[in-house]
């Protein structure tokens, strides 16, 4: 069986975020040879992108929203729907969180989020469970960076989002499933990322609310 911990400690770098440099993440510098690795280590061809190893645009700035207002989970509970590097949740428990869950479905991610979140000390709680296949447990906010990449989870995410009663807010860099329409733009960000990653090196990236 893979130890995923020492997996992650030897394919990624302990480094600075770029538009949250408060933080630090165990990030790989390249998406493919990572992606192929962990390929090799299950043993399991076609499997999703290694979202934990970076940084994404929408996580980076709901991150940084976050932490200049804190007063959005001050003193709350918070759930980071598919956390990925764990990012956003750190910044909520930097930023004064009652307690923080991080959700994502990926082993992988689990992992990471618990090096991260040592890295950076803080206590955030994780869950593996898919939370989407469920009726919304009770927080006072649920962040979401960068969901909204494919049609059949951004329905599922934000039809979650809507029954949830909790305050939403969702960084976003214009993934085609994001449903504008029924959101309220609060605020944009010029996101440093990776071409490895995106189209560009800058991402324009929005924070968005539920109208």
């Amino acid at each position: 069986m893979i130890d995923i911990d020492a997996f992650i400690r030897q394919h990624t770098e302990l480094m600075a975020v770029p538009l949250v440099p408060e933080i630090n993440l165990h990030l790989a510098h390249e998406a493919i040879p990572i992606w192929q690795k962990t390929e090799e280590q299950l043993v399991e061809l076609g499997l999703p992108p290694p979202y934990w190893a970076f940084a994404w645009a929408g996580g980076q700035a709901l991150a940084r929203y976050v932490l200049d207002h804190p007063e959005i989970v001050s003193g709350k509970t918070v759930l980071d729907l598919a956390s990925g590097s764990g990012l956003v949740a750190i910044a909520a428990s930097k930023a004064g969180a009652k307690s923080v869950l991080a959700a994502d479905i990926d082993a992988f991610s689990i992992s990471a989020i618990a090096a991260n979140a040592a890295a950076n000390g803080v206590h955030i709680k994780t869950t593996k469970e898919n939370l989407l296949l469920a009726p919304p447990q009770p927080f006072d906010a649920i962040l979401v960076g960068d969901l909204f990449y494919e049609r059949s989870v951004a329905t599922a995410c934000f039809d979650y989002l809507q029954k949830s009663g909790a305050k939403v807010l969702i960084g976003d860099p214009g993934r085609s499933y994001l449903p504008t329409d029924k959101l309220l733009k609060i605020t944009e960000y010029a996101v440093p990322v990776s071409r490895n990653l995106e189209d560009a090196e800058i991402k324009r990236t929005a924070i968005w609310a539920i109208a």
